[in-house]
């Protein structure tokens, strides 16, 4: 079975004109695309298969600050504030809730850095609690054993990544915004050297400003225009399972699997970090700006097949607007299952947490989680085309930073105050050969 996702109406008709065009309806583009609306301004959605059916529904559903890299953590923070206000301010239903999240380690080289992290953490004002040994096996005490110690990071939470988009997206709507699905867009026109419409597979959106949230497919879209993205994903594959096991925590971390309550009462069982690399062109092409990326990952990771190649949302083709594009030929990247990385993902997770033996497996299903060499998303508008905003590459972050992200492109485009400085996301840092430090987390 696919991963769980709510449906959402689609607007019958494209309009001819917009203020702004989002492209991309996973979480970053529908909540782009909820605060321009807030704003006042005419917002079409385009999205060219289901609104939040690619990585915005296959993650665990975490909204966390805890191990954030200091690059990203003002935007976590203001993330969970946002979360928090979406649900007063449309009376859609996320189901966000700041459950705490908790981790368990018997690894004295993991404490430590959970311990730096902490201090780093308290001197910008977030929370977070380093465990003794004593603590951490009593608050663990589902799993049985003794651990050395742990984190609680009770201000962090999760959402349903089967909800969360679709309710953003109905938001837009009672905001007078569109959202059209299984409607691709193929490209951009360009007048006087900036960018004048959007060109979709339904007709032209004329426009002065579009975002291109478009995950995984973001650098072969902004091939198409001449812009270089560095931009690379991986094959990751978890797991759901019904309920029946009580007494667990909401949100549990060890190095070995991690746990987390879904909606229903059952759990979603995940290994973090573990995933397949399928080679695509795009990553060939990329494979310098990427090795230290990998040579700080590499233990995680297993060579893939050819599913990046079958998917084609890293091809180095070059595609005619009025044609169909990969991106219709791929309405939703759905990759194959890692059938060896589910097993073991079960097996683990009955071994840490016995009563989930109670339960049985509901669905199992894989997702492309698009990265950058630095694994800190690239967000900002592009010089060499004014109007036009990349939002990409979010490192598996996108979900829990969704919220803070639409807010600050959404100032991008409007000239408001920034929510968090914009400097450290601005794809311009790949344009040198210097990447910068590699995400901690």
């Amino acid at each position: 079975m696919p991963a769980p996702l709510n449906r959402v109406d689609t607007t019958p008709e494209l309009p001819s004109t917009a203020d702004a065009v989002v492209i991309g309806g996973g979480i970053v583009g529908v909540f782009t695309a909820y605060y321009l609306a807030r704003r006042g301004l005419k917002v079409a959605l385009v999205e060219k298969g289901l609104i939040g059916a690619e990585q915005s529904s296959r993650n665990w559903g975490w909204c966390r600050q805890q191990n954030r890299d200091a690059r990203e953590l003002p935007m976590s923070t203001k993330s969970l504030d946002l979360w928090e206000r979406f649900a007063t301010e449309t009376g859609e239903d996320t189901g966000f809730r700041r459950c705490g999240l908790f981790y368990l380690s018997n690894s004295n080289e993991e404490l430590s850095g959970w311990a730096r992290w902490r201090d780093f953490a308290r001197s910008v004002g977030v929370t977070t609690h380093m465990l003794s040994s004593a603590e951490a096996t009593e608050r663990g005490r589902a799993t049985g054993a003794s651990w050395k110690g742990g984190v609680f990071s009770p201000t962090d939470g999760t959402a349903d990544p089967a909800s969360a988009a679709p309710a953003v997206a109905r938001a837009i709507l009672k905001l007078g915004g569109t959202v059209h699905q299984s409607c691709a867009a193929r490209g951009l026109e360009v007048e006087g050297g900036r960018l004048s419409g959007v060109v979709t597979e339904h007709g032209t959106i004329r426009t002065k400003i579009a975002v291109l949230a478009g995950g995984a497919w973001a650098s072969s879209f902004c091939r198409q225009l001449g812009i270089r993205f560095p931009q690379a994903s991986i094959r990751s594959s978890i797991l759901s399972v019904s309920p029946g096991a009580s007494s667990l925590p909401d949100a549990l971390h060890t190095s070995a699997v991690s746990v987390t309550r879904r909606r229903d009462g059952g759990h979603t069982l995940a290994i973090s970090g573990r995933a397949r690399v399928d080679p695509t062109p795009q990553q060939f092409r990329f494979a310098r700006q990427f090795l230290p990326m990998f040579a700080r990952r590499w233990r995680s990771l297993a060579p893939g097949g050819l599913e990046g190649f079958r998917s084609g949302h890293e091809t180095l083709a070059r595609w005619r607007l009025d044609r169909p594009t990969p991106m219709e030929r791929m309405r939703i990247l759905d990759p194959i299952v890692d059938k060896a990385t589910i097993a073991l993902t079960h097996a683990r997770a009955l071994e840490l947490l016995p009563a989930l033996k109670k339960t049985a497996i509901s669905a199992a299903w894989a997702g492309y989680i698009d990265s950058t060499p630095d694994g800190v998303p690239g967000i900002g508008e592009i010089a060499t085309l004014p109007g036009f905003i990349l939002a990409a590459g979010f490192s598996g972050h996108g979900f829990g930073i969704g919220p803070g992200a639409g807010h600050l492109i959404a100032d991008i485009v409007t000239g408001d105050e920034p929510i968090v400085d914009p400097r450290p996301y601005h794809p311009d840092r790949f344009r040198t050969s210097a990447w910068g430090k590699v995400a901690d987390f």
